[in-house]
């Protein structure tokens, strides 16, 4: 039976544009039910995704064979689709899937199915008939062009013999799909699966991260080299690294700025740098893997990834950074809704007409819910910045203790000596976290010498039980004065803004915001700002305000120079240069960090002085943020909005001003 036979104009769709793979499937099954070719349409449904839950059956090339062989189905047929933007379909290759077949086989339908799917698996290689499938126009048209192609490709004398070999029935299905997969892997450099695997991640996990990701996969690409990134994001793990794929590959490349999961890699040579070396020298980093220059990881349990650490030399500073950044990472989602919580909270007060007094944000019932939660998820900040700070360190061992020893900074917490109970806020975190990792670590050192039958002692009552009582020693003998200090900085802050002083703080900080956009400097103004946040002050609001227009300005100042200065930039840079409109605004600096590569010398001075004029501005003007990102959608919340938006104005003009007077006129059109 040929792929015509079981495929009818009814059953193809041409220009679908499914959201996603759930919606593929719903498209598809309903075409399979328009067409007469199922007894129940919700039980195939569930047949097919069953089937995908066990893997995808997406071969990749933008092909996908979804599948099942079920009581559910009248009669073998096939559903097609073309889906010109491409649908995420789980493909080996990560490329969206254009071209989709759903095949349906009744249970006792023999082996029917087989034969087509060969057949159709057999003409889908060839890339010229898949651009006359995607360019056809009807269903009538893309039923012609598979009827001519059949004829042309397979003879009386091959369909017979194809019949008389073709043997099981689901089995051979998924046999045939896994053949596809294997064709495509040894096709793009190994085939037994991916020869290259990555890992990126970064700690706000926005940008640098997938940046990475696209980099390494580019470069891979481009030499015939199959690689596979899974990334560590905001939005949790994506295309995760499987069992079967870290026993295949040659070798893993960890791009991170925070800590990942290391102990699947254990024996395997691991190339481990920092999320920019991804994005900078991914070609670098797939040779040292090819050449056979990474060092074999063995897992160490408490520091996760510091022994593969000290291959690339990385310093006591840098190592500090990265457990730092575990910490803010894990934080963020607690300040950033929190602190929208409670921006809501002022700004319906502000619209209701309450008064600017000590109720603020309380006045009515609304507001007051809504600043109570903010208040609720501000105060897991510090707990859970100490406590991903001491994991990063210690592993799990250390949550705990982090955990108690942020809990104990926040209420202050002293021996009850008169005058205790001094909150040490953000800086209690960072020391109790630091604090309490290291005496973990110091702790484990001391029972390595225990006997092997006491191990399991160890982790459940022996280290939480020194552990605990070690940070609880530290924080009430050292929190308070680390309080005084957070309350020495608070009124230092009051009185720099009382003083007409804060103007340079702000432009200091929205300058480093622009420095390495991303990086160390970066990264330490914005902790800066958003650890401020909690002493809850105006100056405290200024200083997020400065910090976030800061990393606005590089990305806008950028498409500026490149919309009305186009003579200074390639035309790559010129055409890409839009969407940097996009990422200012949404307060997502790295876009700027391609252009500041390409020349850095010109690029990252100008976007200094553009954020510096920006983050003075800010403060000038009395402009607060209590909402420690979101960029132009947080605005409605920002005290003194449409100053700020006049701030944000001239210092990303003063930026593209300073890139025409720097950067020279390219000989090009």
């Amino acid at each position: 039976m040929r792929i015509v036979d079981l495929l009818q104009p009814g059953a193809i769709a041409i220009g679908g544009a499914p959201a996603d793979k759930a919606g593929a499937i719903a498209q598809l099954v309903e075409l399979h039910d328009g067409a007469g070719n199922l007894n129940d349409k919700e039980a195939f449904r569930e047949a097919i995704i069953a089937r995908e839950n066990q893997g995808t059956t997406a071969v990749g090339e933008g092909i996908a064979i979804p599948h099942a062989k079920t009581a559910a189905t009248k009669r073998a047929s096939l559903a097609a689709m073309t889906a010109p933007a491409g649908v995420d379909y789980g493909a080996p290759d990560g490329a969206p899937s254009t071209l989709l077949f759903m095949i349906a086989a009744p249970d006792d339908g023999g082996d029917v199915h087989l034969e087509v799917l060969s057949r159709l698996m057999t003409i889908l290689m060839d890339l010229d008939f898949r651009a006359q499938l995607m360019a056809a126009e009807t269903p009538e048209a893309f039923l012609a062009a598979i009827d001519a192609k059949e004829r042309e490709r397979f003879a009386e004398a091959v369909e017979a013999e194809a019949e008389a070999d073709m043997e099981g029935d689901m089995e051979g299905t998924e046999a045939l799909i896994d053949a596809a997969k294997a064709a495509y892997a040894e096709e793009h450099g190994k085939a037994d699966g991916f020869r290259i695997l990555a890992v990126t991640a970064c700690p706000t996990g926005i940008a640098h991260t997938y940046m990475a990701a696209e980099a390494l996969t580019k470069a891979a690409e481009a030499r015939g080299i199959a690689l596979k990134a899974e990334t560590n994001g905001t939005g949790g793990t994506k295309n995760r690294l499987t069992r079967e794929e870290i026993a295949a590959a040659d070798g893993i490349i960890v791009a991170a700025d925070k800590e990942v999961e290391m102990a699947r890699f254990d024996g395997k040579p691991a190339v481990i740098v920092k999320v920019s070396d991804g994005i900078n020298k991914p070609d670098e980093l797939i040779d040292r893997i090819l050449a056979g220059d990474a060092r074999v990881y063995h897992h160490a349990g408490g520091a996760n990834a510091a022994a593969a650490e000290d291959e690339a030399g990385e310093s006591a500073g840098r190592k500090i950074y990265k457990h730092l950044m575990e910490g803010v990472s894990h934080m963020l989602p607690f300040v950033v809704s929190g602190g929208l919580f409670i921006a809501l909270a002022f700004l319906i007060d502000g619209i209701a007409g309450v008064p600017q007094d000590g109720n603020f944000g309380t006045g009515t019932p609304i507001s007051a819910w809504f600043k109570t939660i903010g208040g609720f998820a501000f105060s897991f900040m510090v707990p859970i910045l100490a406590a991903y700070i001491a994991q990063s360190i210690a592993d799990r061992p250390g949550l705990v203790v982090g955990f108690v020893g942020g809990f104990m900074a926040t209420l202050g917490s002293t021996f009850g000596l008169p005058g205790g109970d001094i909150p040490s806020g953000f800086l209690g975190g960072l020391l109790a976290g630091f604090a309490g990792g290291y005496a973990m670590l110091g702790i484990e050192k001391l029972c390595e010498k225990m006997p092997d039958s006491l191990a399991g002692i160890k982790q459940i009552l022996i280290y939480p039980l020194a552990g605990l009582g070690a940070i609880a020693v530290i924080m009430c003998a050292v929190g308070p004065f680390v309080g005084m200090i957070n309350t020495g900085m608070s009124n230092a802050l009051t009185w720099l803004s009382d003083n007409n002083f804060g103007i340079v703080l702000g432009m200091i900080l929205a300058g480093m915001m622009a420095i390495d956009m991303g990086g160390p400097f970066n990264k330490a103004a914005y902790v800066f700002g958003t650890g401020m946040l909690a002493l809850g002050t105006d100056a405290s609001f200024q200083i997020m305000a400065s910090v976030m227009i800061g990393g606005m300005v590089p990305p806008i100042a950028i498409a500026l120079s490149t919309t009305f200065f186009k003579d200074r930039w390639t035309a790559d840079e010129r055409k890409n240069g839009p969407v940097n409109y996009i990422m200012g605004l949404s307060f997502i600096t790295e876009g700027a960090i391609p252009y500041a590569a390409s020349d850095p010398l010109r690029v990252i001075p100008s976007c200094v002085v553009g954020s510096a004029v920006a983050g003075g501005l800010s403060w000038f003007f009395g402009c607060t943020l209590m909402a420690p990102h979101g960029g132009i959608f947080v605005v409605p919340v920002i005290g003194g909005a449409l100053m700020y938006l006049v701030a944000l104005a001239v210092g990303s003009v003063a930026g593209m001003l300073m890139l025409a007077l720097l950067k020279k006129k390219r000989t090009e059109a």
